[in-house]
């Protein structure tokens, strides 16, 4: 055929067509191409061990972006990912066979193959190495590399960028992806494509090579390996066919002059020596912003969006209207956010994208001249006001889709399962969904299942997040929140399908799954906080068995416990699961005895626990407010009265952290059980002159910290301390404001207004007239002297 012996192999029936993955205009001249050639075999450039995957990929019903992905099936999970979009060229290539009842076949090194060479590739090179081809991630923590190597590494690839960028500068253009749009992808027809692209890549390839031999040899060493690995399976694939068979090979523009099949191909030998480590592999749903670079994925593309909708226009053989379609687009989501621009201004959008590339000498405007023309016509020169709708228009929203019956691992056909039993498949969306769920029983339904939906769908949903599946977040509800009233924002990602496949190795099912991590956080427990949350988030995911080997872990642990804050939190979390058990159907009586034998212990070990610094004081707070709510909400299972006792023993003691005396001070206050001339007599106490300042200062901070209220409606508290502060010397005031400034730090305005009004009547002035002086703002030579405090030497004292 004309023009085909450049890119043929030496025996004339393999055909070579290069391509750049993510290529709408590689796919369209290579349908083409396949349309004229007519080949009985179609090789990709892929994971050679993914050939049973093909048949899927090209059936009905599957709706790209989708993705093969390779993991290990061992731990720690390694996994790679092959991604495809609608306009990707092996995509089209699979469909083409598909259509017209030819083999297809992937020849690049198998899965497990390459995850070991990755692996090894990212441990002499360190963990920041791009990712290339479409290979990515490799999950395992730790791998930091070795500093020189790393240096290395991102010297090539900073080197390699710029001799693309170099290229690009030469041309006129502002960058590498323009140069290659402008150049490559609006090329007009198939043959000036391949033959563009083949001797393009041929003098790049050189060009790298000569980087690589000088300064970083292992790249080309890789690329030696698959390239010898692809030509193996090229033979192979010539061999198994007819003498008059012809064959296409789809591979990355790269590869294109390596793919000589007068080079040595990959032996026997050579081939039983490549590393491995064990893999299975899947099909997943993937999306446009994964595919974008904005996620950090290397062979993705800025724009899958835009170059979807390029795809389109050349399936529609009207290459002309991408750039009304695509301004058009962006005034759309203009509006959509109430910002509104005239159709004449999409109009001149385009003339100006036009222009702008016959400026640079070409005949369609590029991406970039259509975001220029987009800032200037309809952001008016500013990109920050189009730059959201700019986002929407280049990247989308769109997730690919795989029918039932396609491979999927059996914890990915578990979660689809509960997806549709739970009616949760609408948020399998790219937009983050508010999801509200009430626990209670439905009583307006006929059936179970339906009377209690929202309690299974939190039961899953608890389940994912403890497997580290990101398709649903609950939000951290607010004081007023019903007990029984759950708010989850769901958002599918392809993460979601990887950290799917990546529980596997945990269990089968999502439930399994979710057992055996309590069960492995169980075994390495020596914690009391963490067990008795384990023992909730066993309650929450429906775990009745991991709640009682939690039970037996806490009560093992609590024998020897002697960290006041770590048992409060138990215990509060035991309150928690015992108070709202029954919403979730859980018996919660074999915790009540675990619940008071932890209380009590907590309460002994207050007093002594109280002899810490104030940085330890702010867990003791946190313990103290804990222990007074389980002792007021199980006043009928705990020793309520035990608890105040020990808390009238730490407000008296003097010995104590000040500040955790004066927060017990505040409880016993809140509770009423502190008469007003106990309370005149202890603020005048622990006030007094003879008191160090900081101590003084330390437990009123300890007393506001509690219910602002009860302390707010006594005004004998505040003369005490009007009094206190007027006897201090110089000095000792100074130091006893660094403290107290940052007790009434915490204070809102109306509070410190209703202090202010306080003390104006206890200074015989007017209340209302006191609080508005003493809120105003300070003047300068206030400010300074607050600065000198600020800088106050406590050494000197």
């Amino acid at each position: 055929m004309p023009g085909d012996e450049r890119l043929s192999t030496s025996d004339g029936r393999v055909h070579v067509f290069g391509i750049r993955h993510l290529s709408p205009a590689g796919a369209y001249h290579l349908r083409a191409f396949l349309d004229e050639i007519r080949p009985q075999v179609v090789l990709v450039e892929g994971p050679s061990d993914a050939g049973d995957l093909i048949g899927q990929i090209a059936s009905r019903g599957v709706v790209p972006p989708i993705a093969i992905l390779a993991y290990t099936d061992q731990l720690p999970v390694r996994t790679l990912v092959f991604p495809l979009a609608s306009y990707s060229p092996e995509y089209q290539a699979f469909l083409w066979a598909a259509e017209n009842g030819v083999h297809a076949e992937f020849i690049d090194l198998p899965s497990d193959v390459a995850v070991t060479l990755q692996a090894a590739r990212r441990a002499s090179a360190g963990p920041e190495e791009p990712d290339q081809e479409g290979e990515q991630t490799d999950r395992e923590d730790g791998q930091t590399g070795r500093q020189d190597a790393l240096a290395e590494r991102r010297a090539f690839y900073r080197r390699q960028n710029e001799l693309y960028e170099r290229v690009a500068e030469l041309a006129g253009e502002p960058d590498y992806d323009s140069y290659w749009e402008r150049h490559f992808e609006n090329s007009p027809s198939k043959e000036a494509y391949r033959h563009a692209i083949e001797r393009f890549s041929a003098e790049m390839r050189e060009l790298l090579e000569q980087e690589e031999r000088a300064h970083d040899p292992r790249e080309s060493s890789y690329n030696a390996v698959r390239e010898a690995y692809m030509r193996r399976k090229i033979r192979q694939a010539l061999d198994a066919a007819r003498p008059s068979d012809r064959i296409v090979v789809v591979t990355g523009a790269h590869h294109v002059s390596a793919m000589d099949l007068t080079l040595p191909a990959m032996s026997d030998e050579e081939t039983r020596k490549l590393p491995r480590a064990s893999t299975k592999l899947t099909l997943m749903p993937y999306s446009y912003y994964k595919l974008s670079v904005q996620s950090g994925y290397g062979a993705g593309n800025q724009a899958p969006a835009y170059f979807e909708r390029m795809w389109d226009c050349l399936n529609r053989q009207d290459a002309s209207r991408l750039p009304s379609l695509y301004l058009s687009q962006v005034a759309l989501y203009l509006r959509e956010s109430g910002t509104y621009r005239s159709t004449a201004s999409v109009i001149e959008g385009v003339r100006l994208a036009e222009s702008l590339a016959s400026l640079r000498g070409g005949g369609m405007p590029t991406w970039g001249d259509l975001r220029d023309a987009a800032v200037v016509c309809l952001g008016f020169g500013d990109l920050g006001s189009v730059a959201e709708a700019l986002a929407r228009t280049d990247i989308g929203t769109a997730i690919g889709a795989l029918p039932e019956g396609v491979s999927q691992t059996p914890i990915q056909d578990d979660l689809n399962r509960h997806l549709k039993r739970l009616k949760l498949e609408k948020y399998k969306s790219a937009v983050a969904t508010d999801l509200e769920l009430d626990l209670r029983e439905n009583r307006r339904v006929k059936s179970e299942e339906a009377a209690f939906l929202d309690l299974h769908r939190s039961v899953f949903l608890n389940r994912l997040a403890l497997l580290g599946i990101d398709f649903a977040r609950q939000q951290q509800a607010r004081q007023d929140t019903a007990t029984w009233a759950e708010h989850w924002v769901l958002q599918w990602s392809p993460e979601v399908e990887i950290q799917a496949v990546e529980s596997t190795l945990k269990g089968e099912t999502v439930e399994l799954a979710a057992a055996f991590v309590l069960h492995e956080r169980l075994e390495g427990c020596a914690d009391l906080a963490e067990a008795s949350r384990i023992i909730r988030l066993a309650c929450q995911c429906g775990l009745p068995e991991a709640m009682e080997e939690a039970r037996l872990t806490l009560q093992r642990l609590a024998v020897d416990a002697g960290d006041f804050a770590q048992i409060a939190a138990a215990a509060n979390e035991l309150s928690i699961l015992i108070r709202y058990g029954d919403i979730r159907k859980v018996d919660t009586s074999s915790f009540v005895p675990l619940l008071q034998q932890l209380f009590l212990r907590g309460t002994l070990l207050l007093v002594d626990a109280a002899v810490c610094s104030d940085e330890a004081a702010g867990g003791m707070v946190t313990g103290m407010n804990e222990m007074h709510r389980i002792s007021q909400e199980h006043s009928e299972e705990v020793d309520d009265e035990r608890w105040l006792a020990e808390l009238w023993a730490l407000a008296s003691r003097d010995d104590r952290n000040a500040k955790l005396s004066g927060f017990a001070f505040a409880i016993l206050l809140e509770r009423n059980l502190i008469s007003a001339d106990q309370c005149s007599q202890e603020v005048s106490r622990r006030l007094s002159p003879g008191i160090p300042a900081e101590l003084g200062a330390g437990w009123f901070e300890g007393v506001s910290m509690r219910n602002r209220y009860a302390l707010l409606s006594r005004s004998g508290l505040w003369q005490q301390l009007d009094e206190y502060i007027a006897s201090l010397e110089d000095e000792a005031f100074l130091r006893s404001l660094v403290f107290l400034r940052r007790a009434f730090g915490s204070f809102e305005p109306r509070e410190k207004a209703a202090i202010a009004e306080t003390l104006g009547v206890l200074w015989g002035l007017d209340g209302l007239g006191t609080a508005e002086q003493l809120q105003e703002p300070l003047s300068e030579d206030e400010r300074g002297k607050l600065d000198e405090l600020n800088d106050f030497d406590f050494g000197d004292l």
